[in-house]
Order: structure tokens, then C-alpha cells, then sequence
């Protein structure tokens, strides 16, 4: 594959601070939490970003909302996204998290979810690029009254569906009321997460913006990620459904890009990642809730592996550390 990849993987400038590489952990709902997240750390994430944070519970004084805004302790840098339709809810949003030190503040545009679209929030926004400008704004005006640099970036989809494709119109709008990064997933709300993210729209609004923009959609292996950086030079890529019981997919990338390699992930390590993932949530939650969480995230890890089946069916009822652990030691024995 040659040196010609290497030029993929870079870190990026952005004001205040630079991003030491370009392999981000997307903000996904119920997912991307501490725990979570400090496993794709560990395994070579560059940024990861919080699970969608609601401003107008945020403006509430929601301390269940706050905490998922703080980082985990292996995390040096952390992206926090807000969700939200009035401006002044994502202003006062922002002030409330400065006491947390956000290294970058992220709006969502793009969740396709029936009760944010509902609130004229997520996805929703792509109707209404206007109201986009306006949050935009207000993001920057907080940002200069907290007098530190914290760059601000949005997330976009193509548009709400294939008559209304404007994320150029969008991408320039953002870029013009300062924001200093954009993240496109290339399908359209009403696509959902089927069908195919379209690279050639990542493609133009690179062309058309000088502010770094990172690609998201369809990225399940390194050589997604070769794909979507040959296509579309973007900036950066960031995962999503990949990364789920899937942390390697930072480091594999890493590697494939740098020489073409790939590294062999054996069903013992990754079981063992999802026990030590278990470890950094039980650590932040407590056993109780981690236990419970962790259910999804087994059947995720187990996704396709011999007797996979027998491991998720068996965690189902475990409730603490030693019962999964108990579970893990026997499904190893069985598939050795």
C-alpha cells in the first residue's frame, strides 16, 4: 500500500487546541458513555464524543444531563454535543459546561430520531438551515463571553430527504457564522441509517469549505475508512455503529493506513476488552447499572463469533463483576 496512506492520518488544527489525530468515536444515544468511550481510548480513539446532550435539561440544572458531559479519566480531550432549537437554550447550555472545561462544543443536526425531530431539533434543523445560523451564533457569542477558545463544530445529514439536498448550502452557512469544524453523514434524514452514505456529497463539501470536514456513514473496517479519505479527502472519519463491541477499529486503522496491514483481533482479546470495558463502567456507575448496560455491549463484542450465542444468552440475568466474569472464563474454555 506504500507511504501513500499515511497522509491520510494527521492531527488537526483547530483554534485553542489540536486534535492529535483524526479517528473520532461519533456520539451515539445510550452508547457512548465513559465507560465506552475509555475503551475506544484505550484502543486508540483520537477524540471521542459524548452521547447527545439536551440544552434545555441542561438549562434545567438536570444532574443526570450534566454527568453525561464529564470526561472519563483516561480522556484527554472530549467533544461534547449539544441538541437543541433555540439559541438561547445552546448559549446557556455552553455556560453551564464551562465548569466541566469542554475541549470542543459539537451541534447536532443529524440525529433522525421522532422525539428530536419533534422538538424542531436534530435532523429537523436541515429544514430550517436559517435557524442553524442563528445557534451558530449564539455557540460563538458564548464561547467569547467564557473568554476561552473552545472550537465549535456541527453535525449535519445530506439533507431531509432526496428533494431537499443542501448540505453545501448548510456547510457554507456554518462555516460564515464561524464555526470552525463540520461533520457530514452523507444520507438523508429520511433514509434513516439504511440504504448507502454517499461519498461524492463528502467529496464536494470538502471542495466547497476551508474548515476541516469529517465523514461518517458506513465506516465498518479500516478499509472503509481508506474509502471514504480516498473519495472524499476529508479531513477525518468518524465512527460510528463500527466502533459498537468494536474499540480495535481505532488501532486496526491506524495500522492499515500506515502500512496495509491489518491486526488480527482473537476472540480471547476481544472478550477480554469487553470485561475490562465492563471494569472502567462499574467504576463510573456502580455494578448495578454497569451490569445491566453491558448486556447490549456483549451482544455487540460477541456479533458473529463462534458461540457467540451461548455468551449473550448467558450474561442475560448476571447482575455483577464475578457472574460475567464467571460467564467470559466459560465461554473461553468452550472455544478453545
Amino acid at each position: 500500500m506504500g507511504d501513500m496512506n499515511n497522509d491520510f492520518y494527521h492531527s488537526i488544527q483547530l483554534p485553542g487546541f489540536d486534535i492529535p489525530g483524526n479517528l473520532f468515536l461519533a456520539p451515539m444515544a445510550g452508547w457512548t458513555d465513559k465507560g465506552f468511550r475509555s475503551i475506544c481510548v484505550d484502543h486508540g480513539a483520537d477524540m471521542c464524543f459524548s452521547e447527545m446532550i439536551s440544552a434545555v435539561a441542561l438549562d434545567r440544572n438536570n444532574d443526570k444531563t450534566l454527568e453525561l458531559a464529564q470526561k472519563a479519566d483516561n480522556e484527554k480531550i472530549l467533544a461534547l454535543q449539544l441538541f437543541g432549537y433555540e439559541p438561547k437554550d445552546i448559549y446557556n447550555a455552553i455556560i453551564r459546561l464551562e465548569l466541566l472545561r469542554p475541549d470542543m462544543i459539537d451541534l447536532n443536526c443529524g440525529c433522525p430520531v421522532t422525539k428530536v425531530i419533534k422538538t424542531g431539533a436534530g435532523a429537523a434543523l436541515a429544514k430550517q438551515p436559517s435557524q442553524i445560523v442563528a445557534i451558530v451564533k449564539a455557540m460563538r457569542e458564548a464561547v467569547r463571553d467564557i473568554g476561552r477558545e473552545i472550537p465549535i463544530s456541527v453535525k449535519i445529514r445530506s439533507g431531509w430527504d432526496h428533494n431537499s439536498l443542501n448540505y453545501l448550502e448548510i456547510g457554507k452557512m456554518v462555516e460564515d457564522a464561524g464555526a470552525d469544524m463540520i461533520t457530514l453523514h452523507s444520507r438523508t434524514r429520511s433514509m434513516g441509517y439504511s440504504g448507502n452514505a454517499n461519498y461524492q456529497h463528502l467529496a464536494e463539501l470538502v471542495s466547497a469549505l476551508s474548515i476541516p470536514v469529517i465523514g461518517s456513514g458506513d465506516l465498518f473496517s479500516p478499509e472503509d475508512a481508506l474509502r471514504m479519505f480516498s473519495e472524499s479527502s476529508c479531513d477525518g472519519v468518524m465512527f460510528a455503529r463500527g466502533a459498537e463491541g468494536n474499540p480495535f477499529i481505532f488501532e486496526q486503522t491506524k495500522q492499515f493506513l500506515a502500512n496495509g496491514e491489518k491486526i488480527d483481533i482473537n476472540i480471547e482479546e476481544k472478550i477480554l476488552s469487553a470485561l475490562k470495558h465492563l471494569e472502567y463502567s462499574i467504576k463510573y456507575y456502580g455494578e448495578e447499572k454497569a451490569c445491566r448496560e453491558m448486556r447490549k455491549h456483549i451482544c455487540a463484542y460477541t456479533k458473529g463469533i463462534t458461540n457467540g450465542n451461548f455468551l449473550r444468552q448467558s450474561v442475560v440475568r448476571a447482575s455483577t463483576y464475578d457472574e460475567y466474569r464467571e460467564k467470559i472464563d466459560e465461554f473461553l474454555r468452550l472455544n478453545n
